[in-house]
């Protein structure tokens, strides 16, 4: 079996991480093709930027079962891998929390929004900055606390406005890192006790698939309940189901990596079926990521896994991993990559008010404009990381 971490899943993460900077900032561009946009709620349909975020989640699935290996090869027992599962999925689902609410943010907080966001953003950094060297060391427990605290003065100072009035931060639906958060808890804690087995993983994806109908059928209103006690929240099991699609396709190429043939007829395969059971079951429920329908979830795992298969063959075959290098810091830093646009949006656009002139922002010229604004927020996080400035959860 295979232990090293395979190119294919860094390039594929790069790429992918690329792909949400530019996507997060087309909003910013006027006459964008509908195609590229994200599918309104209600719409039987899919564009481009949807299909990003699920790719996302398939890799975090494909990663699962090389970082519980690493962990227990240090020498790690179960319960040690599983205290750092519950950490890393706690820091995803609090910054996940803290960034839905920047959607509701009230004027009439003590702070303005541009002010509050950096300063969340910036505690981030100061709680989960991959603090190496002696010097870096030396100060991480202040700077850790402080951020904690930071945060916490964040919370106490937070007001949102709904149609109810003034409140306080409330989870709603967590945020894209909160998301991920849940999704990951629930699937490496399944892979750590389980094992890597491939006929449970398929089962746990099959189960995932099934929740995810039966909830858009109403069939499991009263089951739900269980996915969702104040404070679990796997929702109807999309983003499981994807997450779990990564992990059992990377249990797969894991045990049968020296056979490339037959591993690519296997995942064409399994992509066959998601794409047969999303069109198929497409009139039930149609495709919409806002509401998150088994057509969509099973057809974007389709779109993912044939994407890793042709980097399996570029990278992990033809050793062409090169050819991404300059996205490289998207991939090993890419909570970093993530969270960069947010110092970006508070200080340029609201703070200091500066934005390109509207032919920059229009049409083709303006894909073209965020297309490099993503670029060189990858190439600023790949400066950051060189001066060991990245976040590590």
């Amino acid at each position: 079996m295979k232990s090293n971490r395979l190119g294919s899943i860094d390039v594929l993460r790069a790429i992918t991480m690329y792909l949400m900077v530019f996507v997060n900032d087309l909003p910013s561009v006027k006459g964008v093709p509908y195609w590229l946009e994200h599918a309104p709620a209600q719409a039987d349909a899919m564009g481009f930027s949807d299909i990003i975020f699920p790719g996302f989640l398939f890799i975090v699935g494909l990663s699962i079962p090389f970082a519980i290996e690493s962990r227990i090869n240090r020498g790690q027992s179960q319960h040690e891998v599983f205290g750092h599962i519950l950490l890393r999925s706690l820091a995803l689902i609090v910054m996940g929390f803290f960034h839905v609410n920047l959607g509701n943010y009230s004027h009439s907080s003590i702070l303005p929004l541009a002010v509050w966001e950096i300063l969340i953003t910036l505690a981030f950094f100061m709680v989960w900055l991959d603090y190496k060297g002696e010097k870096m060391k030396k100060w991480k427990n202040i700077i850790q606390v402080s951020g904690i605290v930071l945060l916490i003065l964040m919370a106490v100072l937070y007001k949102g406005h709904s149609e109810h009035g003034i409140v306080w931060m409330t989870p709603q639906w967590w945020g894209i890192l909160g998301l991920i958060g849940w999704a990951y808890l629930l699937c490496a804690t399944i892979v750590l006790y389980v094992g890597e087995k491939i006929t449970l993983a398929a089962g746990f994806l099959i189960f995932f698939i099934f929740f995810n109908s039966a909830s858009m059928l109403g069939w499991v209103s009263s089951i739900s309940a269980f996915t969702k006690w104040g404070i679990l929240d796997f929702g109807n099991a999309s983003n499981s189901t994807l997450v779990m699609a990564g992990v059992m396709v990377s249990i797969i190429y894991r045990k049968n990596v020296q056979d490339v043939g037959k591993v690519t007829g296997i995942f064409c395969g399994i992509a066959v079926l998601f794409f047969v059971f999303g069109f198929l079951t497409r009139h039930l429920w149609g495709i919409s990521k806002i509401r998150a329908t088994p057509s969509w979830t099973c057809i974007t795992a389709g779109i993912s896994l044939l994407s890793f298969v042709v980097l399996i063959y570029l990278v992990d075959r033809k050793n062409k991993g090169h050819w991404f290098s300059i996205l490289k810091p998207a991939g090993t830093s890419t909570l970093t990559c993530y969270l960069l646009p947010y110092f970006h949006l508070a200080i340029f656009i609201y703070l200091l008010k500066l934005r390109l002139p509207l032919f920059f922002r229009t049409g083709g010229v303006g894909i073209i404009k965020s297309l490099a604004f993503a670029l060189i927020i990858v190439l600023i996080t790949g400066w950051l990381e060189k001066r060991k400035l990245r976040l590590k959860i």
